[in-house]
């Protein structure tokens, strides 16, 4: 069924490569969208949060501003359990040469808090530093920097000791720092101010009724917006902008892999009319021509997603590791991007066969015995 395209090697190889390519290349992206987004869904499912509550109307979430005192006023909404007020901000350690660490600004005493598996400095070291600040690095930050709890850590030019080394099961926060709220307000020049509320709903609360404390959660200012994690997730201006510039630079990549395969197809059938010929005249119908030149595109095509998803796995595993975006990404593509690079690449085999077996079907075998001749 190969023997067209192996007819020439060198061809088939360079469109293999250049499909694979194609289809890599929006694996990959989508795999970096989806590592993304599942990396910030991490941050709440690794604390167990229901609800998050930002400001209303807020063009970006992660960015919006609510008065600290919501905090007390949320937490005593019926079917609450926790809540807590978290600061995003973002730092660079610049001694380290390193850039663009998220920072968490939360109350060290709050239940959010507790819930890190922390390597805490000496209890002494920390006594100390209560004139200089003091922050927590996560894992996989800490590594970056080079920190052990009890080191000192520069930020705006100032010392901060390094107070612990916190473990979670998201991700992201394994690559971020929390600093304690007034800490990261006075750095930030954000007093009294945070960007979200996180909220622990009460166990006997059922997903039926998570609308009705967010309705209750409303109830308390028109100032407030309280989705659930998921919504807050999906909705986020930065997810679906990492989607969208997923696929519009993907379609570029997947446009040049079709027309590859289409040139390939349409030259093994040129170059084969001949052969067609003598099928045709030994009584083959055009539809069983039309298949062999279909399955034929559709190998080629598959063949390609799968060299092309092997690729992507292991870039992404690349960029997961590097130091650029260590801590940021889920280093695996997701079942879900496997299969829509498959379907995109059966989708290219079979465009990619249309146009030879239209050119096949309409061969005469007096015609293509001519041409042989």
């Amino acid at each position: 069924m190969l023997k067209g395209l192996w007819r020439r090697p060198l061809r088939t190889g360079l469109t293999l490569m250049a499909l694979a390519t194609a289809i890599g290349s929006v694996m990959a992206l989508s795999g970096v969208a989806e590592g993304f987004t599942e990396s910030f869904r991490g941050v709440y499912e690794s604390h167990r949060v229901d609800v998050v509550v930002s400001r209303q109307g807020s063009a970006d979430r992660l960015s919006s501003s609510l008065e600290e005192s919501y905090v007390a006023e949320v937490a005593q909404v019926e079917g609450v359990s926790d809540a807590a007020g978290v600061l995003l901000e973002t730092l660079s350690a610049e001694d380290q040469q390193v850039y663009g660490i998220p920072a968490m600004g939360m109350q060290t005493d709050s239940w959010l808090f507790t819930d890190y598996e922390m390597r805490a400095a000496d209890p002494g070291l920390a006594e100390n530093a209560e004139t200089i600040g003091q922050v927590y690095l996560g894992e996989n930050l800490a590594g970056r920097l080079d920190c052990e709890p009890g080191a000192n850590l520069n930020l705006f030019d100032e010392p901060f000791l390094v107070a612990g080394v916190f473990q979670s099961g998201s991700v992201w926060e394994n690559g971020s720092m929390i600093v304690p709220l007034k800490q990261l307000q006075e750095l930030a020049g954000r007093d009294g101010q945070i960007t979200y509320i996180n909220v622990v709903l009460d166990e006997s609360i059922e997903a039926a009724q998570v609308e009705s404390v967010v309705k209750r959660i409303t109830a308390v200012d028109a100032k407030l917006l309280p989705l659930a994690t998921d919504e807050f997730v999906r909705s986020d201006t930065r997810m679906q902008l990492a989607g969208a510039m997923a696929w519009m630079t993907s379609t570029i990549a997947l446009l040049v892999g079709a027309i590859g395969t289409l040139n390939t197809m349409m030259t093994s059938v040129l170059e084969r009319t001949g052969e067609i010929g003598i099928l045709r005249a030994i009584g083959w119908p055009a539809k069983r021509i039309a298949g062999v030149i279909l399955c034929e595109s559709v190998m080629l095509a598959l063949l390609a997603s799968v060299l092309g998803g092997i690729g992507a796995s292991l870039l992404l595993n690349v960029l997961a590791n590097s130091e650029a975006t260590g801590g940021l990404l889920q280093p695996t593509i997701a079942t879900s991007v496997w299969v829509r690079g498959m379907a995109v690449g059966l989708g290219i085999g079979i465009l990619g066969a249309s146009l030879p077996i239209w050119r096949a079907s309409q061969m005469r075998p007096t015609d293509a015995l001519r041409h042989q001749g």
